[in-house]
């Protein structure tokens, strides 16, 4: 079986998530030259280790890039250290009109706890880039090649507890404009109440697309190893227990040979975990994809290894 469904129009957002090492760039570079054909694409790159770079064989860099001999396919290193950086020049006096009046803060506090980071806000910012590329529309398609599975799922479930921090800080916000109200008999809403408003909308874009399963197809890659499958299975319960449906599951590095010993003894383990994730996760479309016998970087190696994707 291959991978379907992602040329349906309607599909925005696909992201490609797993354990560290088990071929996630290959496939979400592989699915950007397919759907480049038709499809003007962006790939983007979340992960830390940003190996799309190395998989196209190109440098890319945290600006859009246009992939040189593909038409219509760019690429996209989001940086989590410029996103928050440029977070906090944009939200700098929001932030601290909103320290200033619902704590007790005074300004060498506020600053100390500005020059701190923001659990998460790296992240969410990174993923509003994406949101916010998506609503400028700009491109037909974008794949993102996430971070192994523990980064990935701080990622994709960050947006609910950012909100739980908006709800603190606008509770506290709230007993602010009661206290106005008391003594001057009217409130004013200023910065502080424009940056939780649009802290509240970014959370709620981001929720929005991924729990749309018409706009955001989410698709697992692991490998017939018992550890691998034992990820896979935290991963999905987890997307799924945050409004994220896996539908799709690709098998890589799946053995074919049987030429020699070594080769018939790793094929017959491979088959047990493979039938292991088929009882697992037979809710769900399984491609399996087989192991190549040379490392899968640049144009034409990712050309070839499509076609296992998609044919």
């Amino acid at each position: 079986m291959a991978l379907t469904g992602l040329r349906e129009d309607t599909l925005k957002l696909i992201l490609f998530g797993g354990k560290g090492g088990v071929g996630k760039t290959t496939c979400a570079s592989s699915t950007g030259l397919y759907l480049a054909k038709d499809f003007k694409t962006l790939l983007v790159s979340t992960d830390p280790a940003h190996s799309v770079a190395d998989s196209l064989g190109l440098k890319i860099g945290d600006e859009i890039k246009e992939v040189k001999g593909i038409k219509n396919l760019s690429a996209l290193e989001i940086s989590a250290e410029k996103t928050l950086s440029m977070f906090k020049i944009e939200y700098d006096v929001e932030i601290r009109r909103l320290f200033d009046t619902s704590t007790y803060l005074d300004k060498e506090d506020i600053d100390s706890i500005l020059a701190l980071p923001i659990p998460g806000i790296d992240e969410v910012m990174g993923f509003k880039t994406i949101v916010d590329l998506i609503e400028e529309g700009g491109f037909d398609k974008y794949i993102v090649d996430t971070a192994p599975t523990g980064h990935a799922l701080r990622l994709l479930t960050l947006p609910e507890l950012l909100d739980d921090w908006i709800k603190v800080m606008a509770k506290m916000r709230w007993k602010y404009r009661y206290m106005v109200e008391r003594f001057a008999g009217k409130y004013k809403p200023d910065e502080a109440d424009d940056f939780l408003l649009s802290m509240k909308k970014t959370v709620k874009r981001i929720g929005n697309i991924l729990k749309d399963q018409q706009r955001c197809e989410f698709v697992v890659i692991t490998i017939p190893e018992s550890m691998a499958i034992l990820e896979t299975e935290r991963l999905i319960n987890n997307l799924s227990k945050y409004g994220i449906n896996v539908r799709q599951l690709v098998i890589n590095n799946v053995l074919e040979s049987t030429g020699c010993g070594f080769c018939r003894e790793r094929k017959k383990e491979q088959e047990k975990y493979i039938n292991q994730i088929g009882g697992r996760f037979s809710n769900l479309k399984i491609t399996i994809t087989p192991l190549q016998s040379k490392e899968v970087k640049g144009i034409d190696a990712l050309e070839n290894f499509k076609e296992f994707l998609f044919r």
